[in-house]
């Protein structure tokens, strides 16, 4: 992510200690005005409502041997991370709670902890969950038995990561909405938490941490702020995972490969800890990971990953897919950053949590219905595609219901002398110490001004340090009570106020905008259109375009402004003029672009450079554009969520990364197996990836529904250094009539099944 005036920010975030010590308001404080900001979280509220706790208790009460008061729900409520929802909707209605003062959702916080509390009661030692099989499991663990892989331990599916989610909806039912009976719930469950790890060694810790376990360490680490309790830090300690927390405290970056939501969580944690404990270790870690995935790893956006794991540093171009930028991803990342800028007010966090937020999170919210986004695709001519809003439950479910409610959060803060004005939102914030209630009035994006009215019953002395955003390059108008305020500040840092301020004041600014680019780190002839912080995306309709209507900028690099130009009476709206092709397009801010396909990331061209390109560019387009239309099915083995929603099974079988392609193989004569759709009257072929280089021992059969159709040999290098495809003709009898087989990877005795790179179902050519 190529973000304005990234040295001059990087210098800033790697100040070395805080020189400021800010707090955020609470959201009871913030109340939001009327703006998009708003809109999207009553849909969110009114989601909220719809859903039935009950429903999301279900589990928890049949696992603690009580009858359920009404049947479960689907999707991952039904699968190993089931509570994991519940979690999330109790972190949910405390901060709608909060944000919003409305009672129903403060009935629905004391109803779900009173029912947890009593599933903890039935249970008898403070353990609360619908976990399948997790009794069994954290019983194994607490005797050292421990089993990890990525996102499996003992055999279930990341059961620290559904237990975080329980232990941080108890924390902020308690801290947002009050609720006395929560704390006592959240430390009876941490209490259970302590005593299963109490009697492992760090070396059986650590090897516990392998599997993904949310943000164990932050929960732990809050619950000691709240109560004092040393043990609770000492569990938090149990949940750092040395592996990823000494490379980035030495400002390395290794997160190449790793799957990214498994991170952020636990530098979450390692920031919480530095807070609590005035470690550097911590805070050097935290703050060495979020510049290097703010200014390495993310995308136009602010969003990060492609197919949910990082890739190499500052290289993006190759990566754009239907599953760039995971939500839940950018929803931590938030987190992240809120925690970082209370340290010393980094302009740099700041402007990449503006950032995020418009082009990401309010962008990942269907207008229509309400539903949330997993992935935000920013390949050309993708469309975003939402989670149902009662059957799915994903975890960006999970975040998405939360996304929504803590809009009010980061928009002020303050320390003792003074108040930060952060985001450019219609809200009212009443600082209750000072009798002091500060109005921003603002249509921002749309319109490149705010004004901010004060109301106090005594004059209250304190600077006001009024953001001054990077994008604003062409300066800012700024008035207080209507007289001109000259100042000396820079885009990139923050205008202080000081004076006496009265009832009545008013301070007006004006932060002019204007179209830019940003280019790939790695490709310089492609990149992303702004205008100020707004991520803008060209509108390609519905339908599916040809591959040679795939649009491209013939700019003859010609400046931006020049050929980008505003639509008179519509608001972030711009057509290029005379550069389209094969036509001009029309664009819009993306976090507005629903239910079309778009583009968001452009290749620009001289018309040389056009000339010589497009016979190429247009061949592989259409190459691609056919496989896909001829494709049944495709799943990405070595990923954590294709492989479950194909129903992955596998004995003796590994996952990683290489050259940024995610793999899996079976050793020792193992295998492993992936459900996948057929045709039932057409003839179908599997069509598998591998790599060229792969040779010895590679001698494996491939089965459809238990009946071999081939046998692979990777013994000698195939095409050394690149990756191919072999297509595998599936006998008609094996596909009749159905929708769905079972397509089995199995090693020979001795010998490996793999590495496979990719695998799909088509239909021949």
């Amino acid at each position: 992510m190529n973000l304005l005036l990234a040295v001059e920010m990087f210098s800033l975030l790697a100040a070395p200690e805080a020189a400021l010590h800010l707090e955020a308001f609470a959201l009871r404080d913030v109340r939001l005005l009327d703006g998009p900001f708003k809109a999207a979280m009553d849909r969110n509220a009114a989601w909220l409502l719809a859903l039935e706790p009950d429903r999301l208790l279900a589990g928890v009460r049949e696992d603690a041997g009580l009858a359920p008061k009404a049947p479960r729900y689907g999707g991952w409520e039904e699968q190993g991370v089931a509570s994991h929802t519940l979690g999330h909707y109790l972190s949910a209605c405390a901060l709608q709670f909060a944000a919003s003062d409305d009672a129903r959702f403060e009935d629905r916080v004391r109803y779900i902890v009173s029912e947890l509390a009593a599933c903890q009661e039935a249970n008898g030692d403070g353990y609360a969950a619908a976990i399948p099989d997790g009794k069994r499991v954290f019983a194994e663990i607490a005797r050292g038995d421990i089993r990890p892989e990525s996102f499996q331990l003992n055999g279930v599916w990341v059961p620290w990561y559904t237990m975080h989610k329980l232990l941080a909806g108890l924390r902020d039912a308690y801290v947002h909405a009050g609720c006395e009976e929560a704390l006592a719930a959240y430390t009876r469950l941490a209490d259970w938490a302590y005593a299963v790890t109490d009697g492992l060694s760090d070396a059986q810790l650590q090897d516990m941490l392998r599997c993904e376990h949310g943000g164990m360490n932050e929960v732990a680490a809050d619950l000691y702020a709240i109560t004092g309790d040393e043990k609770y830090l000492a569990l938090a300690r149990r949940f750092n995972h040395a592996a990823v927390m000494a490379p980035a405290a030495r400002g390395e970056d290794r997160l190449k490969g790793l799957h990214a939501n498994t991170q952020f969580p636990k530098f979450i944690g390692f920031a919480r800890q530095y807070e609590l404990t005035g470690d550097s270790r911590f805070r050097d870690a935290a703050r060495s990971f979020w510049t290097t995935v703010v200014l390495h790893h993310s995308y136009v956006t602010g969003g990060n990953s492609d197919h949910e794991h990082f890739g190499p540093p500052d290289a993006l171009n190759d990566r754009l897919s239907t599953e760039t930028t995971e939500s839940c991803n950018t929803y931590n990342m938030l987190k992240l950053t809120r925690r970082l800028f209370t340290w010393d007010a980094s302009p740099a966090c700041a402007e990449f949590y503006e950032r995020a937020l418009y082009n990401h999170i309010l962008g990942s919210q269907d207008p229509e219905t309400g539903r949330v986004t997993y992935y935000v695709p920013l390949e050309s001519g993708r469309m975003k595609t939402y989670q149902t809003l009662f059957d799915t439950f994903s975890c960006c479910v999970g975040t998405g219901m939360e996304n929504h409610t803590r809009y009010g959060e980061a928009i002020y803060f303050h320390d003792a002398a003074g108040l930060y004005v952060n985001l450019f939102i219609p809200s009212e914030l009443t600082w209750r110490e000072k009798g002091f209630v500060l109005r921003q009035e603002t249509r921002f994006p749309d319109e490149d001004a705010t004004e901010l009215r004060i109301r106090c019953g005594d004059p209250v002395e304190l600077t006001l340090h009024l953001r001054y955003p990077a994008w604003a390059r062409d300066g800012v108008e700024l008035r207080v009570n209507g007289e001109a305020v000259a100042g000396t500040a820079a885009p990139g840092s923050y205008i202080p106020l000081r004076r006496t301020w009265r009832d009545g004041d008013t301070i007006a600014a004006r932060y002019p905008m204007r179209v830019h680019t940003e280019a790939m780190p790695d490709n310089p002839r492609r990149v992303a259109l702004l205008y100020g912080p707004i991520v803008l995306a060209g509108a390609l309709g519905e339908t599916e375009r040809a591959p040679n209507r795939m649009p491209v900028l013939i700019t003859d690099d010609q400046p931006v402004a020049a050929w980008l130009k505003p639509v008179a009476g519509e608001p972030l709206t711009f057509v290029t003029d005379g550069v389209g092709h094969p036509e001009d397009l029309r664009l819009i801010p993306f976090f507005r672009m629903h239910h079309q396909r778009h583009v968001v990331y452009w290749d620009l061209f001289t018309p040389e450079q056009w000339e010589a390109r497009q016979t190429a560019y247009r061949e592989e387009q259409a190459r691609r554009q056919a496989l896909d239309a001829r494709t049944l099915d495709y799943v990405q083995p070595g990923e954590m969520q294709p492989e479950r929603d194909h129903a992955f099974e596998g004995e003796n079988s590994r996952h990683g990364m290489h050259l940024d392609r995610a793999w899996r193989d079976a050793a020792d004569g193992g295998w492993f197996a992936f459900t996948m759709k057929v045709s039932p009257d057409r003839p179908v072929e599997l069509i598998c990836t591998y790599w060229g280089s792969d040779a010895g021992g590679r001698v494996f059969d491939i089965l459809v529904d238990g009946e071999r159709i081939a046998t692979q040999s990777l013994e000698t290098p195939q095409d050394p250094g690149t990756f191919f495809d072999v297509a595998y003709p599936i006998p008609p009898e094996h596909t009749r009539g159905k929708d769905r087989v079972r397509v089995t990877f199995q090693a020979r005795p001795g010998m490996m099944a793999g590495g496979v790179f990719g695998c799909r179902t088509a239909l021949p050519r």
